[in-house]
């Protein structure tokens, strides 16, 4: 795998430090204990929304990263298309990644 974005998600499943899944995700955003949730591209419109309207509540920063469900599941062994990351540190590493991600796409 040479994508950083989501080999840094593969050490935060190994660390115990992410969220997997809509509902864990809303309940860790409303409950204070996750610093940002990515969403795949091709996370269903009804579930986003949910998601977004949980982050808003909870302050949370959600972003729609460029990977699809699959490549995601496959980075972290679970299926999925929504995580949460509970640590301030891979929180802000993963930030980071996605900027230059975006930046260099314009």
């Amino acid at each position: 795998m040479n994508d950083r974005l989501l080999s840094l998600l593969g050490l935060c499943r190994r660390a115990g430090k992410i969220v997997i899944g809509a509902d864990p995700v809303i309940d860790s955003v409303l409950n204070g204990k996750s610093y940002v949730v990515l969403m795949a591209k091709d996370f269903s419109h009804n579930s986003k929304k949910s998601v977004e309207k949980a982050c808003n509540t909870g302050n949370v920063e959600a972003k729609v990263i460029s990977r699809t469900k699959e490549e995601l599941s496959l980075s972290i062994g679970k299926f999925c298309a929504v995580v949460a990351i509970t640590d301030r540190g891979f929180s802000d590493k993963i930030q980071e990644l996605i900027l230059k991600e975006q930046e260099q796409e314009e």
